[in-house]
């Protein structure tokens, strides 16, 4: 069975997470109550209809009996049940603005209606902070279309999960904010930035005359094999310590131009050296 935990922070968008492991045929339960995962997977493996892929969401919505899923994933793998843990997460002013836009409570503020909105996020950030720290993957939504959530979690789990590392390249704008769920980061806004050629402002760095400019400068052509090198010497060390996902940021101030370009020459560059990796420009429509 390919089990997975889905858990993380009350609108990051666990929801969409699941709809999205529903559509690549996962069976999916909201909001178990952690004691009962392992008695629920025994049932699945005792069952005569066999379920090979598996979620189940866990959360705070419960309240207190939330810390009981660290005791429940230690009897899964006394039961040599493997499985793999999905944090969601996301921004507070962006949590904060999606319950605004909807109008919704806060799971929390039943136990204790006093307490202001960001205050109540800043307590359950406490409480799912140590199933942040062991979870396998971990999906910032902050600034990701549904479609880009969505393609996210197929690039993760579409695939039969194996302890083979999967690779996320990211180009992004400083302006909108830095990805948290990054692993390694490059800040690109050393170079030149055709954002301020008239032709080429409304361009991106998938088109060929803005690449042409940004590799048309010796800063480019300097850093270029010089960052792909670091990359390749990394990736190999990452997977050797057992790591499950990277994700490789590349950064520039609008998330158009440079930090494309580079984003995808070491999205060439890693899967040439043979690793799964995908590529994702979030800012690239902005």
């Amino acid at each position: 069975m390919q089990l997975v935990i889905v858990t993380g922070m009350s609108g990051a968008g666990k929801s969409r997470v699941i709809d999205s492991l529903e559509d690549i045929g996962f069976f999916c339960v909201d909001n178990m109550t952690p004691q009962l995962i392992p008695t629920f997977v025994q049932i699945l493996n005792d069952s005569a209809e066999i379920r090979e892929k598996v979620a189940i969401v866990a959360d705070v919505r419960l309240g207190g009996t939330f810390s009981s899923l660290f005791s429940a994933l230690e009897e899964l793998k006394n039961m040599e049940c493997e499985y793999k843990v999905l944090f969601v997460d996301a921004d507070n002013d962006v949590i904060i603005r999606r319950y605004q836009e909807t109008r919704r409570k806060h799971p929390l503020s039943k136990f204790d209606a006093s307490k202001s909105l960001l205050d109540i996020i800043l307590q359950e950030r406490e409480m799912v902070k140590g199933a942040r720290d062991i979870a396998d993957y971990i999906i910032d939504s902050s600034y990701l279309s549904m479609a880009q959530l969505k393609e996210r979690v197929a690039s993760l789990f579409f695939e039969d999960v194996s302890r083979t590392m999967k690779i996320s390249v990211l180009s992004f704008g400083f302006k909108y904010g830095s990805p948290k769920d990054s692993d390694l980061v490059f800040d690109v806004r050393c170079l030149p930035n055709p954002f301020y050629v008239p032709e080429l402002k409304h361009q991106t760095g998938l088109d060929k005359p803005v690449y042409d400019y940004v590799m048309s400068f010796d800063e480019a052509k300097g850093l270029e094999p010089k960052l792909l090198d670091l990359v390749s010497y990394l990736v190999p060390l990452y997977r050797s310590e057992g790591k499950s996902q990277l994700t490789i940021s590349v950064g520039c101030t609008g998330g158009k131009h440079r930090s494309v370009v580079f984003a995808e020459k070491l999205y060439n560059k890693i899967k040439e050296d043979g690793f799964n990796v995908s590529v994702y420009h979030r800012d690239i429509n902005r």
